[in-house]
C-alpha cells in the first residue's frame, strides 16, 4: 500500500453523501490559462501510466516519491483553476483498471483514499491533530482526543467478502469501485481463514493488506537466483503479482500473509464504538490483525508514536511506509465524514522514501586492499532513506552492464536504515541521446599497474600489489586489524598519514617507528603516540594462525589461516609447501578444505619474492609466535568435521565468544552458507544469511540449540 491517496488502506466506512465517486466540481466561472491547462494534462497522462504500471502490471517505472510530487501538483493545480477537474482525474479515483482475465467485482462500499503527509516529521502529526480539533470545533481546553495510531503496510489492498462466516469473495481494490475476483488465489494463501471464528454476522466485509515478509522475499529470490530466473524488486509488487495470477498454484507457491484492519459491507454486525474495538472484534473472529496499533491521546501522542515506529521500522519482519492516524471514537468519524474520495478523520503519515530517482553522473573506481577494482556511481545528491546519497557501490562490471546503467541515465537508488546504498535499476524509457556505456579502465587510477580480469572471476584487479598505495594502505589497515595482529589505535586517519608521508611502505615499516615520529604528525600527542608504539611492540607476539591471516593473502580468511597454521605448525613448512606446489598445489590441498583456488592463491602468494622479503623483514624486527608440531588429524569433539555459519545477534554469547566455543568442539565456522553448511546459527537481526539457509534446507538454530550441538545433543 504504497500509494497511499490512490490506494490507501479502506477507510472501513460509508462515504458521506455526495462523496460518491466520480463527482465534478462545479465549474469556475473562468477559464484556467492554457499553461495550467497543458501541465495539468501532461500530469494526468503521467500518473494513469503510473497507476497501470503500479496496479495492472505489477512492475512500477517511478518511485513512491516521484508519484507523490506529480499528484501533489497536479492537485494543487486544480485546487488554483477548479476547471481543470475532471470526473477521471486521478485525484478523484482510486487505484487503477480491473485487468483482463478477472471478473469483476463491485465494492458495495467504496475503497477510499486516504489523505497522504509527505511531511517526514512529527510536526505533521501535531497539525492533524489541530485540524481534526478546528473541525469538532473543540475548544483549546477541551481534553485531548484519542486516535488510533496503526502501521502503514507495504503491500496489496484486499477486500474479504464473509457470508454467514464462510469466505465467498477475495476481490482487489481496483479503481476502488470495481476491483477483481481473486477468490481462488486468496483461498490458497494460509493464513485467511476459510470460516470466520465464532458466531459470525450475516455479511462482513473484511478489507486488509496481502504482504510478504522481508525473509520470505529474500528466500524467493535466493530461488530465483539459484534457478537461474529473474529477481523480484521489492515485495509488495511480488505480493501483488502473486495474488493476481490466472493460475492459483503459483499464488500457492508464494509466501503471503495478511492483516486485516477495516471494513467495508456488513449485516448484522455489532458496529463497536472505537477503532480500537474494531480492530479487537476483527481479532476475534480469527482474522490475522496486526498488533504493533496503538491508541494515544492528543498530537503528541501521534508524534511519539511516529518516532518510535520510525526507529524500529527495519526491525520489523515486514516493510512499511509510514503510519495511519485515525479518529479513534467512530461517532466522531461519522460526524467529520469525507471530502470527495477521502475521510477527513484520518490521515497517511510516511516516513522518508527509501528509494529515489536520480541521474548517474560518473563511474569511478576504488582500490582495495587485494587490488579488487569496485566502480562506484557517483550521482546527483539525492535524500533517500534519511541521508543524503552521492555514492552508490555498484559492485563489478558484470553487475552494471547486467541492469544496463550508463552514465547520464536517470536510475532508483534504495536505502534502508543502515544499509549501503544500491541502484536497484535504470529507467530506459527516460535515458538522454548522449548516455554512454561504462568499461572498466585498463589501468589502476592510484598506481597505472594493469588491470586483470582472471577466468572465472567477477572482479578485476590492479596487478601493483604494494606498490599501489590503494592497497599499501589497505593492507595495513588489515595487518593491523582485531583479528590479525591486533594493533590499536592504528586506523585510517593514522595510516593514511604513515603512507603519504613516506613513513610507512610495508607493515615491517611499522616497526622501525618511534614515539618520536609518531607524535610529529597531526592529531597525534606524546601520549597517543606512545600508546600506538606500546601496541605495535605488544604485536611482536602473535600466533601462527593471526600472522597467516594478517598477511592478506587472497582467499585466506581467518578460518583457512587456522587451517593452514594447524597443518603445517610452522611458517617454514608453509612456505615449503607452497613452493612445491606451485604447479599443482598438491601439497596445500592436503590441508583441510583447501582445494584448487586457495592453493594457486597461497602459492603464488609466496612464490613473490617482494611478499617473502616483507615476511623476512618482519621476523627480524621480532615478530615471532610459537611454533607446534603439525596436526595429525582434526580434533575430536561433539562437532568434529561440522560446519556452523554465525549470523545475528546472540543474546548471551559474542560472535568471537560462539566461534570459540565451535572451534574448541572441533567445529569449523565459515562465513557464508552453502550446501555445504550444516547449521546456521541464527540470532537477533538475522539477515541473508538465514534467508540462504532456509532456502538451501540448512538446520538452523538458535543459541540454545547451539548449546545442545556444544554438549552433544
Amino acid at each position: 500500500m504504497t500509494r497511499t491517496r490512490p490506494s490507501a488502506r479502506g477507510a472501513g466506512a460509508t462515504p458521506a453523501s455526495g462523496a460518491g465517486a466520480g463527482a465534478v466540481a462545479s465549474a469556475a466561472p473562468a477559464a484556467a490559462p492554457a499553461r495550467a491547462a497543458a501541465r495539468a494534462e501532461v500530469l494526468r497522462g503521467l500518473l494513469r501510466d503510473a497507476n497501470e504500471r503500479y496496479y495492472v502490471d505489477d512492475a512500477p517505472t517511478i518511485s513512491d516519491a516521484e508519484y507523490d510530487a506529480l499528484y501533489r501538483e497536479l492537485e494543487a493545480l486544480e485546487a488554483q483553476h477548479p476547471a481543470l477537474r475532471t470526473s477521471d482525474s486521478p485525484t478523484r479515483r482510486v487505484g487503477g483498471a480491473r485487468a483482463a482475465g478477472f471478473a469483476p467485482v463491485v465494492h458495495r462500499v467504496p475503497m477510499l483514499s486516504i489523505q497522504t503527509s509527505t511531511d517526514t516529521t512529527a510536526a505533521a502529526a501535531i497539525e492533524f491533530d489541530a485540524r481534526i480539533r478546528r473541525e469538532l470545533d473543540l475548544a483549546d481546553d477541551a481534553p485531548p482526543l484519542a486516535y488510533c495510531a496503526e502501521l502503514k503496510f507495504d503491500g496489496l489492498a484486499m477486500s474479504l467478502r464473509y457470508e454467514r462466516g464462510a469466505l465467498n469473495v477475495a476481490a482487489t481494490r481496483g479503481d476502488g469501485e470495481t476491483g477483481e475476483d481473486v477468490t481462488a488465489n486468496v483461498r490458497r494463501i494460509p493464513e485467511i481463514p476459510a470460516r470466520l471464528a465464532g458466531k459470525a454476522p450475516a455479511v462482513l466485509e473484511v478489507r486488509g493488506e496481502i504482504y510478504m515478509t522481508r525473509a520470505d522475499f529474500a528466500a524467493l529470490n535466493a530461488r530465483q537466483a539459484a534457478a537461474g530466473e529473474r529477481l523480484f524488486v521489492n515485495p509488495r509488487n511480488t505480493a501483488a503479482g502473486a495474488v493476481r495470477q490466472l493460475d492459483a498454484g503459483v499464488t500457492a507457491a508464494r509466501p503471503l500473509h495478511f492483516f486485516a484492519y477495516a471494513i467495508g459491507e456488513t449485516e448484522g454486525f455489532a458496529m463497536p464504538a472505537t477503532q480500537g474495538g474494531l480492530l479487537d472484534a476483527l481479532a476475534k473472529f480469527g482474522l490475522p490483525v496486526n498488533r504493533d496499533w496503538r491508541v494515544v491521546e492528543g498530537g503528541d501522542g501521534l508524534a511519539r508514536f511516529y518516532d518510535e515506529v520510525a526507529a524500529r521500522r527495519h526491525d520489523l519482519p515486514f516493510e512499511i511506509d509510514g503510519v495511519v492516524y485515525k479518529v479513534d471514537d467512530l461517532e466522531r468519524q461519522r460526524a467529520l465524514g469525507f471530502r470527495t474520495r477521502e475521510p477527513r478523520w484520518a490521515v497517511a503519515h510516511k516516513f522518508p522514501p527509501e528509494e529515489m530517482p536520480t541521474r548517474l553522473l560518473a563511474i569511478d573506481v576504488q582500490v582495495g586492499r587485494t587490488g579488487a577494482i569496485t566502480p562506484v556511481a557517483r550521482v546527483e545528491p539525492v535524500f533517500v532513506g534519511g541521508t543524503t546519497v552521492t555514492n552508490v557501490t555498484l559492485h563489478n562490471e558484470d553487475e552494471i552492464h547486467r541492469r544496463d546503467l550508463r552514465i547520464g541515465d536517470t536510475v532508483i537508488v534504495r536505502r534502508a536504515g543502515d544499509v549501503i546504498p544500491q541502484v536497484v535499476r535504470a529507467l530506459p524509457e527516460r535515458r538522454p541521446a548522449d548516455a554512454r556505456e561504462w568499461r572498466m579502465p585498463a589501468r589502476c587510477p592510484e598506481c597505472g599497474s594493469a588491470v586483470v580480469r582472471l577466468e572465472g572471476e567477477v572482479v578485476a584487479r590492479c596487478e601493483g600489489g604494494l606498490v599501489c598505495p590503494a592497497q599499501r594502505k589497505q593492507a595495513l589497515l588489515h595487518f593491523a586489524g582485531r583479528r590479525a595482529l591486533d594493533i590499536e589505535g592504528l586506523g585510517d586517519k593514522l595510516v593514511d598519514q604513515l603512507v603519504d608521508g613516506e613513513l610507512v611502505a610495508t607493515p615491517a615499516d611499522l616497526y622501525k617507528l618511534d614515539t618520536a615520529a609518531l607524535a610529529g604528525l597531526e592529531r597525534m600527542a606524546d601520549k597517543s603516540a606512545a600508546n600506538v608504539v606500546a601496541a605495535i611492540d605488544k604485536s611482536r607476539t602473535t600466533t601462527l594462525a593471526r600472522f597467516i591471516y594478517a598477511l592478506g593473502i587472497r582467499h585466506v580468511g581467518e578460518t583457512t589461516a587456522k587451517d593452514l597454521a594447524r597443518h603445517f605448525g610452522g611458517l617454514d613448512a608453509l612456505v615449503a609447501a607452497a613452493a612445491a606446489g606451485a604447479e599443482d598445489g598438491a601439497a596445500l590441498m592436503e590441508v583441510e578444505d583447501v582445494g584448487p583456488v586457495v592453493a594457486e592463491s597461497v602459492a603464488r602468494f609466496f612464490g613473490e619474492a617482494h611478499n617473502r622479503e616483507v615476511i623476512a623483514a618482519l621476523q627480524k624486527a621480532g615478530v615471532h609466535w610459537p611454533e607446534h608440531a603439525p596436526a595429525a588429524r582434526a580434533p575430536a569433539g561433539p562437532l568434529a568435521g561440522k560446519t556452523l555459519v554465525l549470523t545475528g545477534t546472540l543474546p548471551t554469547l559474542t560472535r568471537d565468544d560462539a566461534r570459540a566455543k565451535i572451534e574448541a568442539a572441533g567445529g569449523k565456522v565459515a562465513g557464508s552458507v552453502s550446501k555445504n553448511t550444516d547449521y546456521v546459527v541464527a540470532g537477533a537481526e538475522a539477515g541473508s544469511k538465514l534467508a540462504k539457509a532456509e532456502a538451501l534446507g540448512v538446520a538452523i538454530v538458535d543459541e540454545a540449540g547451539l548449546a545442545a550441538l556444544l554438549n552433544g545433543r
